[in-house]
């Protein structure tokens, strides 16, 4: 699918946001944008000390509000991003360390297929996001 590919019937169904044949539709990038604005700094500052790929998501937020990255990447990047943000998914993140396999997994895959499009700058900013969020170490 291209970022110039026509809206797909029941496309915009926020159940289908989370669906990777979806992700580069227009309707669900909105979706996935909207969710992801709204709840990813809450959901990194709950979590961020408990996660050991939290950078990793910080990066992938980063490389997708880059005016630089590709619609292409970004969309799917919304849709990872998405993932991790909803309270519901595969594993629910309530269940500690355990709860955040799937997340893990999505953002594995993630960089193993897009990983070129998150750039230095990204995880530099990733960093010292997670630095700040950590706080003061003793």
């Amino acid at each position: 699918m291209t970022t110039n590919a026509k809206p797909v019937a029941g496309a915009a169904n926020p159940e289908n946001a989370l669906d990777p044949s979806y992700a580069l539709v227009p309707a669900v990038q909105q979706i996935n944008e909207t969710r992801v604005r709204k709840g990813f700094w809450p959901k990194i500052r709950r979590t961020a000390a408990r996660i050991p790929f939290a950078d990793q998501v910080l990066s992938v937020w980063y490389a997708a509000r880059d005016p630089q990255t590709p619609a292409a990447a970004k969309g799917i990047m919304l849709g990872a991003l998405a993932y991790f943000v909803l309270p519901t998914d595969a594993i629910p993140d309530i269940f500690a360390v355990v709860g955040f396999t799937d997340d893990a997994a999505v953002f594995a895959a993630l960089l193993a297929t897009l990983g070129a499009n998150i750039k230095t700058r990204h995880r530099e900013l990733a960093s010292e996001a997670l630095e700040r969020l950590k706080g003061p170490q003793d």
